[in-house]
Protein backbone atom coordinates (compact mmCIF):
# COMPACT_ATOMS: atom_id res chain seq x y z
CA UNK A 1 0.00 0.00 0.00
CA UNK A 2 1.41 3.40 -0.96
CA UNK A 3 1.74 6.17 1.58
CA UNK A 4 1.91 9.91 1.08
CA UNK A 5 3.63 12.23 3.52
CA UNK A 6 2.96 15.96 3.49
CA UNK A 7 4.76 19.11 4.55
CA UNK A 8 4.03 22.69 3.61
CA UNK A 9 5.78 26.04 3.72
CA UNK A 10 4.33 29.49 4.27
CA UNK A 11 6.71 32.09 2.76
CA UNK A 12 6.58 35.86 3.16
CA UNK A 13 8.62 38.40 1.21
CA UNK A 14 11.23 38.12 -1.48
CA UNK A 15 13.96 35.49 -1.62
CA UNK A 16 16.80 37.44 -0.07
CA UNK A 17 14.93 39.24 2.71
CA UNK A 18 11.89 37.02 3.23
CA UNK A 19 11.41 34.06 5.48
CA UNK A 20 9.23 31.00 5.78
CA UNK A 21 7.96 28.34 8.10
CA UNK A 22 8.07 24.67 7.09
CA UNK A 23 5.43 22.53 8.80
CA UNK A 24 5.64 18.74 8.91
CA UNK A 25 1.95 18.00 8.41
CA UNK A 26 1.84 14.20 8.34
CA UNK A 27 3.61 13.69 11.64
CA UNK A 28 2.62 16.96 13.26
CA UNK A 29 5.98 17.03 15.03
CA UNK A 30 7.05 20.53 14.26
CA UNK A 31 7.40 23.79 12.44
CA UNK A 32 10.81 24.95 11.29
CA UNK A 33 11.83 28.46 10.19
CA UNK A 34 13.69 28.87 6.87
CA UNK A 35 15.32 31.81 5.10
CA UNK A 36 17.81 32.49 2.33
CA UNK A 37 20.60 33.44 4.76
CA UNK A 38 20.04 30.18 6.69
CA UNK A 39 20.37 28.33 3.39
CA UNK A 40 23.28 30.15 1.76
CA UNK A 41 25.24 31.35 4.81
CA UNK A 42 25.00 30.29 8.48
CA UNK A 43 22.03 28.32 9.83
CA UNK A 44 21.48 30.66 12.81
CA UNK A 45 18.76 28.47 14.32
CA UNK A 46 16.87 27.96 11.06
CA UNK A 47 16.76 25.01 8.69
CA UNK A 48 17.13 24.73 4.91
CA UNK A 49 15.86 22.44 2.17
CA UNK A 50 19.31 20.83 2.14
CA UNK A 51 19.20 20.03 5.86
CA UNK A 52 15.77 18.47 5.41
CA UNK A 53 17.11 16.40 2.49
CA UNK A 54 20.06 15.33 4.67
CA UNK A 55 17.66 14.20 7.40
CA UNK A 56 15.54 12.24 4.94
CA UNK A 57 18.56 10.66 3.25
CA UNK A 58 20.33 9.61 6.45
CA UNK A 59 17.13 8.00 7.77
CA UNK A 60 16.26 6.23 4.51
CA UNK A 61 19.82 4.97 3.98
CA UNK A 62 19.98 3.63 7.56
CA UNK A 63 16.70 1.78 7.09
CA UNK A 64 17.82 0.30 3.76
CA UNK A 65 21.18 -0.78 5.15
CA UNK A 66 19.60 -2.32 8.25
CA UNK A 67 17.15 -4.24 6.07
CA UNK A 68 19.86 -5.47 3.71
CA UNK A 69 22.13 -6.58 6.53
CA UNK A 70 19.30 -8.42 8.31
CA UNK A 71 18.27 -10.09 5.05
CA UNK A 72 21.84 -11.35 4.64
CA UNK A 73 21.76 -12.89 8.12
CA UNK A 74 23.91 -10.23 9.81
CA UNK A 75 21.53 -7.78 11.46
CA UNK A 76 23.23 -4.65 12.79
CA UNK A 77 23.41 -3.83 16.47
CA UNK A 78 23.81 -0.14 15.63
CA UNK A 79 24.19 2.11 12.58
CA UNK A 80 25.19 5.77 12.72
CA UNK A 81 24.66 7.66 9.47
CA UNK A 82 25.44 11.27 8.61
CA UNK A 83 24.43 12.92 5.34
CA UNK A 84 26.21 16.08 4.19
CA UNK A 85 24.28 17.91 1.46
CA UNK A 86 26.33 20.63 -0.24
CA UNK A 87 24.53 23.68 -1.66
CA UNK A 88 26.25 26.23 -3.90
CA UNK A 89 24.22 29.43 -4.40
CA UNK A 90 23.68 30.00 -8.10
CA UNK A 91 24.36 26.34 -8.89
CA UNK A 92 22.23 24.27 -6.52
CA UNK A 93 22.92 21.03 -4.72
CA UNK A 94 26.35 19.87 -5.85
CA UNK A 95 26.63 16.62 -3.93
CA UNK A 96 25.68 14.43 -1.02
CA UNK A 97 28.15 12.50 1.09
CA UNK A 98 26.95 9.69 3.33
CA UNK A 99 29.12 8.55 6.22
CA UNK A 100 28.10 5.41 8.08
CA UNK A 101 29.65 3.42 10.90
CA UNK A 102 28.13 0.20 12.05
CA UNK A 103 28.26 -2.46 14.68
CA UNK A 104 27.47 -5.68 12.85
CA UNK A 105 28.42 -8.92 14.60
CA UNK A 106 29.72 -11.57 12.24
CA UNK A 107 30.48 -9.22 9.33
CA UNK A 108 33.89 -8.06 8.13
CA UNK A 109 34.75 -4.59 6.82
CA UNK A 110 34.51 -5.59 3.14
CA UNK A 111 31.07 -7.09 3.66
CA UNK A 112 29.89 -3.98 5.46
CA UNK A 113 31.17 -1.67 2.73
CA UNK A 114 29.46 -3.82 0.07
CA UNK A 115 26.16 -3.75 1.97
CA UNK A 116 26.46 0.03 2.43
CA UNK A 117 27.10 0.56 -1.29
CA UNK A 118 24.02 -1.53 -2.08
CA UNK A 119 21.90 0.50 0.36
CA UNK A 120 23.21 3.75 -1.17
CA UNK A 121 22.16 2.60 -4.63
CA UNK A 122 18.78 1.23 -3.60
CA UNK A 123 17.32 3.38 -0.83
CA UNK A 124 14.29 5.27 -2.18
CA UNK A 125 15.75 8.69 -1.31
CA UNK A 126 18.99 7.91 -3.16
CA UNK A 127 16.91 6.82 -6.13
CA UNK A 128 14.88 10.05 -5.99
CA UNK A 129 18.13 12.05 -5.98
CA UNK A 130 19.80 10.35 -8.95
CA UNK A 131 20.58 13.70 -10.56
CA UNK A 132 23.00 14.41 -7.71
CA UNK A 133 26.41 12.85 -7.09
CA UNK A 134 26.17 10.70 -3.96
CA UNK A 135 29.37 9.46 -2.33
CA UNK A 136 29.85 7.12 0.62
CA UNK A 137 32.29 6.36 3.42
CA UNK A 138 31.50 3.20 5.36
CA UNK A 139 33.35 1.50 8.21
CA UNK A 140 32.69 -0.84 11.07
CA UNK A 141 32.86 0.82 14.47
Amino acid sequence: MATTRTAHTEWEGNLLEGNGLVTLDSSGIGEYPVSWPSRAEAANGKTSPEELIAAAHSACFSMALSHGLAGAGTPPTKLSTKADVTFQPGTGITGIHLTVTGEVPGLDEAGFVKAAEDAKANCPVSQALTGTTITLSAALA
